[in-house]
């Protein structure tokens, strides 16, 4: 249930921002790609932008999202997966995405969070903590 909740938070929110490394320097991009497949929480993104690059060199990201007064915060590390089922999955869970990418294109790339908490908060109720 409980990463069932986090991807549910996820996609209701819409957007949400991940936090990479880049040589000590913090990035922060919006995302809004959150599927579950094989029992694990897989995001996409191309294997040609420098985010790519960055969960390469250091595979430690944390994402938040808000939405109606609560947020999120999932950190973990972020596993590529190079199935053609994964890459496959996610672009069925996001059509919009398939005129951009393709499963055999060479550059889509899907990751699952690996030792992942999530932390949901709100100003009115103390912080709440899910491993998943």
């Amino acid at each position: 249930m409980s990463l069932e909740r986090v991807c549910n938070f996820l996609k209701d929110a819409g957007t949400y921002y991940l936090a990479t490394d880049d040589g000590g320097q913090p990035r922060v991009r919006p995302f809004g790609t959150a599927h579950i497949y094989d029992g694990r929480l897989y995001i996409q993104t191309g294997r040609k932008k420098d985010v790519s690059k960055q969960i390469a060199a250091n595979p430690n990201v944390e994402i938040c999202a808000f939405k109606n007064g609560e947020w999120l915060r999932l950190s973990g590390e972020l596993i590529e997966d190079d199935r053609r089922e994964a890459r496959v999955s996610m672009l069925d869970a996001y059509p919009e995405l398939k005129t951009l990418y393709d499963p055999d294109d060479g550059n889509t790339q899907v990751f699952y969070f690996k030792n992942a908490v999530a932390v949901f908060s709100s100003f009115g109720n103390p912080p709440e903590t899910v491993n998943c």
